[in-house]
């Protein structure tokens, strides 16, 4: 039976918790009616503090402290944050990083879902490794951990003994690998089917919405990116943006890229492919007409960059999110 230990920081996502939690009693009782023992011992932690200051108990498990933890888990699950300050939410949860890395030197695995990657980042456990959160949430992931070998196209990433998932319900492609690691395909399957999860979602790229980064104190940058946004349909290189912007090319990069976490080209691809996604979800223009609005002048070009950027063509993306 393997020792399962469920974080419950600050600010925890309740959907996220329940999610995990539901799948995980569900693959226990599916092993059960094949007469075999329960593959997963589910335990609830939170810090010292938590338990002092609130409940100690969560639904039909008794929360113990991650200070009384008798020897080493198989895996800790770290969910989702419901939080409009990720920082102060990493805050008040960095006491729960020495005993992330205490478990995870000693053997234990450690998965996180969604945002949840945040405090696993924080850690320093990821660093160097793969991993991938919530679509809308990596670029200020990519900011904050650099050392991170990003991966925000990915639904899931496993990195040795590392495990992280996309957005929402990205959150059931990953607890089912854990489940087929655990229990074998019959049984993941049957979880997958239970649950009406399509295995056959590989990417999150085109829940994604570009949201552009103005928290910086950067006036230039600012500069930059208001005459990108106001202007893209009609620049046609970097050299554009930089005719009357006081700075060499090179300290204009470096500068947009700290602030922003991408480069100004980068920057305006992903303003034109936000512009074509809205207009192939709202109007009935035809992609050519699409196209130019955005502000390509290549179709080619246009379409390679959109099934990069998004993961799929843009017929494929209007039939999917088409406001009807």
């Amino acid at each position: 039976m393997k020792r399962i230990g469920l974080v419950l920081p600050y600010d925890y996502k309740l959907l996220s918790v329940a999610a995990l939690l539901d799948v995980l009693e569900t693959a226990n009782k599916l092993v059960v009616q094949k007469g075999e023992a329960a593959a997963f011992a589910i335990q609830i932690y939170q810090l010292p503090q938590q338990l002092q200051e609130g409940n100690t108990q969560f639904h039909d498990y008794a929360i113990q402290s991650t200070a009384t933890v008798k020897g080493v888990l198989d895996m800790i699950l770290i969910p989702a944050f419901t939080t409009t300050d990720m920082q102060l939410t990493i805050v008040k949860n960095s006491p729960f990083i020495p005993w992330l890395q205490q478990q995870y030197r000693s053997g234990a695995e450690v998965a996180s879902f969604c945002s949840g990657a945040f405090l696993f980042g924080a850690s320093g456990l990821l660093n160097g490794k793969s991993a991938t959160t919530h679509i809308d949430a990596c670029s200020a992931f990519a900011r904050i951990f650099p050392e991170v070998k990003l991966k925000p196209n990915e639904t899931v990433t496993a990195d040795e003994r590392t495990f992280t998932s996309g957005g929402s319900t990205s959150l059931f492609h990953l607890i089912i690998l854990l489940v087929q690691k655990y229990c074998g395909h019959e049984i993941a399957i049957q979880v997958a089917k239970l649950f009406a999860i399509d295995l056959d979602r590989y990417q999150q790229s085109y829940f994604g919405t570009f949201r552009p980064n103005y928290a910086h104190n950067d006036a230039l940058v600012s500069m930059v990116q208001e005459k990108i946004e106001k202007q893209f349909h009609q620049i046609e290189n970097l050299e554009a943006v930089l005719s009357d912007v006081p700075s060499s090319r090179r300290n204009l990069v470096r500068r947009f890229k700290l602030a922003t976490g991408i480069p100004p080209i980068e920057y305006l691809q992903n303003i034109r492919i936000e512009t074509a996604k809205k207009h192939l979800e709202q109007s009935q223009l035809s992609v050519s007409e699409i196209i130019d609005k955005s502000g390509y002048t290549d179709p080619k070009s246009f379409r390679k960059i959109f099934q990069k950027v998004v993961g799929m063509k843009p017929l494929e993306y209007r039939e999917k999110f088409k406001v009807r």
